[in-house]
């Protein structure tokens, strides 16, 4: 749950956003990350001290459901004489550490990334006679922080992000998200590290899929030259009812099919929903899922199958050091806790009655032939990422 109130106005959030120039008295008490990214902002917004803003009623560290403390709304004028119409910009605070007290983000050093090391934007074109922002765009942005929060995986510029639905729950045809540097805010230097701004830039399905079959930052630069479709701030419009190939059919075979031929993809992975069946053993009955057989004989691989399957195992686990499971600490016992690091020879060999051995240690059996079976859109694009493009070295990442 989260509410709406301007920014300076009293409550259980935070308190008023001061300026660069805020008396030290009242910085000191002013949380120093959430001080140091509203000077970015008061830097873009000096007439807007106090913008709306939506914060999360319960915060993260208190068991809420949001991980983003706030979403500042600004007016932005835009420029009409550079094709850069009048819109809302959004602002993010708590992918970033806004506290430097471990009570969301660990501390490691002022010369690192700070938390996550961004916050997001996002900049909706404003609608004529619109007085007051939309809220719908602070609750996109709360679910993907809650991806980054649960997933531990970050956005660089140029990444994309299917949705697979109207943004903003409408009919409109954009239904997905590209990632790029907000073209004003600037980085941030906190004394808890460095926040970058990245932008969400909202795009239709064919435009998704050219990104994903050239690269992000090559379909970013093609919108940057429609004004329609985002112009050179990208911004979005919920009501652009074309793709960019169909206002310009010439940027389809001259920018992108060209691209795709002359830089590969870069795509390098997919996070898939995946679920698997041995075929190694006969159909329990014939509703199994293991009955998919080329007559009475399970589906095999052919030999060129299984050695690339080999071969792409093998680099993943030159690639991957990290242990699949982690180790179990046998010393920690009665209460008493041991000064020496226990290994992974220590917690598989050691007699104590109370050491757990994972079962797929006890027995293993090997499988002559496995069904995979993935989502549609990453069973699509998993042969284009084994084939990694043309300078790319490509792995599989589990979810």
């Amino acid at each position: 749950m989260a509410e709406l109130r301007p920014s300076g106005a009293p409550g259980p959030a935070a308190p008023p956003a001061p300026g660069p120039t805020a008396p030290p008295a009242f910085a000191s008490l002013f949380p120093p990350g959430l001080h140091a990214i509203y000077g970015e902002c008061r830097r873009l917004y000096p007439d807007q001290p106090n913008p709306l803003q939506v914060t999360a009623i319960v915060k993260y560290w208190l068991g809420g459901p949001d991980p983003l403390d706030y979403v500042s709304m600004y007016r932005n004028m835009g420029s009409p004489s550079a094709n850069i119409p009048e819109h809302w910009h959004y602002i993010s605070f708590g992918l970033s550490d806004l506290y430097g007290d471990s009570r969301v983000h660990e501390f490691t050093g002022t010369d690192g990334p700070s938390g996550f090391g961004f916050e997001l934007t996002f900049r909706l074109k404003r609608e004529t006679g619109e007085s007051a922002p939309p809220t719908w765009p602070a609750e996109l942005m709360q679910g993907l922080a809650r991806y980054v929060f649960q997933s531990e995986n970050t956005f660089c510029s140029g990444d994309h992000v299917s949705w697979h639905s109207p943004l903003d729950n409408s009919e409109s045809r954009i239904q997905h998200m590209l990632l790029t540097e907000d073209p004003q805010m600037q980085p941030v230097q906190t004394p808890f590290g460095v926040v970058t701004f990245l932008q969400i830039v909202g795009v239709c399905t064919e435009e998704l899929h050219a990104a994903q079959q050239w690269n992000g930052q090559g379909i970013l630069e093609l919108l940057r030259t429609v004004p329609v479709a985002g112009g050179p701030w990208l911004i979005t419009d919920m009501r652009r009812g074309e793709t960019i190939f169909e206002i310009d059919p010439h940027l389809q075979q001259e920018r992108v099919d060209k691209g795709i031929e002359t830089d590969g993809s870069n795509l390098s992975g997919v996070s898939a929903k995946c679920a698997w069946d041995d075929l190694s053993q006969p159909p329990e009955d014939d509703e199994d899922s293991r009955s998919i057989c080329i007559g009475t004989q399970p589906r095999r691989l052919s030999g060129k199958d299984t050695e690339q399957i080999r071969e792409t195992l093998r680099r993943g686990l030159e690639i991957n050091s990290k242990p699949v499971l982690p180790p179990i600490n046998p010393q920690r016992q009665n209460g008493l806790t041991h000064d020496r690091a226990p290994s992974r020879k220590d917690s598989l060999e050691s007699d104590s009655s109370t050491a757990i051995i994972p079962h797929e240690l006890i027995r293993t059996r090997q499988l002559e032939s496995v069904h995979l079976k993935f989502n549609q859109e990453s069973g699509a694009l998993i042969p284009l990422c084994l084939r990694g493009g043309n300078k790319n070295n490509s792995k599989l990442r589990r979810q």
